[in-house]
């Protein structure tokens, strides 16, 4: 391989420990608080970015902090029909040229803005993602720094790799694989709970040759605004990510529709993501070509825990950790988050007494106060639909509210950690997808394990985490086997969020989206289209086969 076909090989992104304990830690925190506060201080304007130009329309909407929603950061300039018909006309402009560049210096560009990322970039999307989507330190650290680097370095391993997979070749044939981007344009839909994958979703099909237009989460567009700005700083030409903050019924309308539509990389609601897939059925017979569609939509998440486990010891207290972390981290507001658990009886009253006491001890507030665990969820209407699902569980019957249940938005969105325990497998909150920090528990007789397995696999619509807790190797095997299907992502003996670039390849199937596993080079394929070359050095001069003779 010669020097110009390699790049650097990749390893995960250390995470920054902001411990007070240490010097290091100590310069690291204030650091940060500078940047925070100096963000936190002004108010900016985002425009569309559209061929390398800031587009103003002066249709505004705000960016203001969920934990102190009265704070504005940042307005916003919304596209209409004519300024998505430009981002087209862009993409499509700047397409030749870019697609025309050597692979190598096309990973450069995302290659440079990792590095940029980890270095003096760090500190400005920590901040906006703190700031703007109500992360505190450590979640924003490993995902708007880490997992975002991540992304940008191994998917440029990954295209390496791809490109090195080449056909067989007989006696005087040489055959080869031409792995291009896709015709037309990508159409990149991102969410707010995630910088990582908001920056991933049009970076990815960026870098393997593709234009994409970018619309990310109206709750998202402080980061997503400083995203693209350093994509800009490390060299990405004008037109290759164009960037429209847009309504979601006028962007299907627009560009969902457009003919040169190639592909749809979607990380949201299941609803949204059918309604993108039923627009594109409909409309299959204008496309220049069949369009891509990947999509991440959701889940609703379980732990599953054997009796095994017992309720002394490490695995006891490991069971404990998973629960109040993954149902709670980030205010639940993450696909893989714990939403569902099924707790055996013979551990539930020592567990559910540890479990109480532990998420009593959760600090709830402003993002700026790092020793905050919990922080305001995004919005109005998320704040409304989760106390919804509150006030529905304290009036049920068939449940009761064991921790939490209170919530305040005078200030901010908080929502306390809530802890539901129900006698119904089937209750409204094990079944639908919250979105907010919100466990709710069955507890199944331990003699009725597979009554209790079958209905973690069935209950839900989703597959897209799960984790199991047992201490036996073979009920370990069993129960793994038994819920292959319930999850993508499946953990054992941990929690069910935290997947890490390069080594759990993240997505699930079923109502969760299409897997095509963003952090591995499953996803890169999607956003390439093969050409196979045959060249023959002494092509035949007669028809005639031997058996001919």
């Amino acid at each position: 391989m010669s020097t110009i076909d390699s790049i650097p090989m990749p390893v995960n992104e250390p995470v920054r420990a902001y411990s007070p304990a240490t010097s290091e830690g100590q310069q690291h925190r204030e650091s940060l608080k500078a940047r925070l506060d100096a963000m936190a201080s002004e108010q900016i304007e985002i425009p569309l970015v559209i061929g390398g130009k800031e587009i103003r329309t002066g249709n505004t909407r705000r960016v203001v902090m969920p934990h102190a929603h009265g704070h504005v950061l940042a307005t916003f300039h919304l596209a209409g029909a004519k300024e998505l018909e430009m981002a087209v006309e862009a993409s499509n402009k700047a397409k030749a040229a870019w697609e025309a560049l050597p692979w190598q210096e096309r990973a450069g560009v995302f290659l440079k803005a990792a590095d940029l990322l980890a270095g003096p970039w760090r500190d400005t999307l920590n901040a906006a993602t703190m700031l703007g989507q109500s992360k505190n330190v450590f979640q924003a650290e490993i995902d708007a720094a880490c997992e975002l680097i991540d992304f940008l370095r191994f998917n440029a391993h990954f295209y390496r790799e791809i490109l090195g997979v080449q056909p067989l070749s007989a006696p005087g044939i040489w055959n080869r694989t031409d792995y291009r981007p896709l015709e037309g344009f990508v159409l990149a839909i991102t969410p707010f709970n995630f910088t990582a994958i908001a920056g991933n979703l049009p970076a990815t099909p960026a870098m393997l040759g593709n234009t994409v237009i970018w619309k990310p989460s109206d709750t998202q567009m402080l980061s997503a605004w400083h995203t693209m700005k350093l994509f800009e700083a490390a060299g990405l030409p004008a037109g290759v990510i164009n960037m429209v903050a847009a309504d979601g019924p006028l962007t299907s309308q627009v560009l969902v529709t457009h003919p040169d539509l190639a592909g749809v990389h979607f990380t949201g609601s299941t609803a949204t993501f059918q309604s993108i897939w039923k627009t594109v059925g409909e409309n299959i017979s204008r496309y220049k070509t069949y369009p891509r569609l990947v999509g991440e939509t959701g889940g609703k998440d379980f732990v599953f825990a054997h009796p095994s486990v017992g309720t002394k010891g490490a695995q006891f207290e490991a069971l404990v950790a998973a629960l109040v972390r993954g149902a709670f981290e980030f205010q639940g507001q993450k696909c893989s988050a714990a939403s569902r658990a099924y707790i055996p009886r013979s551990i539930w009253g020592a567990l559910s007494e540890k479990l109480v006491a532990e998420t009593k001890t959760l600090k709830t507030g402003d993002t700026r106060d790092y020793t905050n665990f919990v922080n305001a969820v995004i919005d109005a209407r998320s704040f409304e639909k989760i106390t919804g699902y509150q006030k529905f569980a304290a009036s049920a019957p068939d449940a009761k509210i064991l921790v939490g249940g209170g919530s305040d938005g005078s200030v901010g969105y908080f929502v306390e950690p809530t802890i539901i325990e129900t006698t119904n497998p089937k209750f409204k909150t094990m079944v639908e997808e919250i979105f907010g920090p919100v466990l709710t528990v069955w507890v199944y007789e331990d003699e009725k394990l597979e009554e209790a397995l079958k209905l973690c696999d069935e209950t839900s619509p989703y597959a897209l985490t799960g984790a199991i807790f047992a201490a036996d190797r073979g009920v370990i095997a069993d129960l793994s086997s038994k819920l292959r299907n319930a999850a993508g992502n499946f953990y054992i003996n941990d929690k069910p969020t935290g997947a890490v670039v390069g080594q759990q390849p993240f997505g699930g199937a079923r109502a969760s989206g299409t897997n095509d596993k963003a952090g591995s080079a499953l996803n890169l394929y999607r956003w390439l289209s093969p050409r196979t070359i045959k060249e023959t050095f002494a092509p035949p001069t007669n028809y005639r086969y031997p058996f001919h003779s």
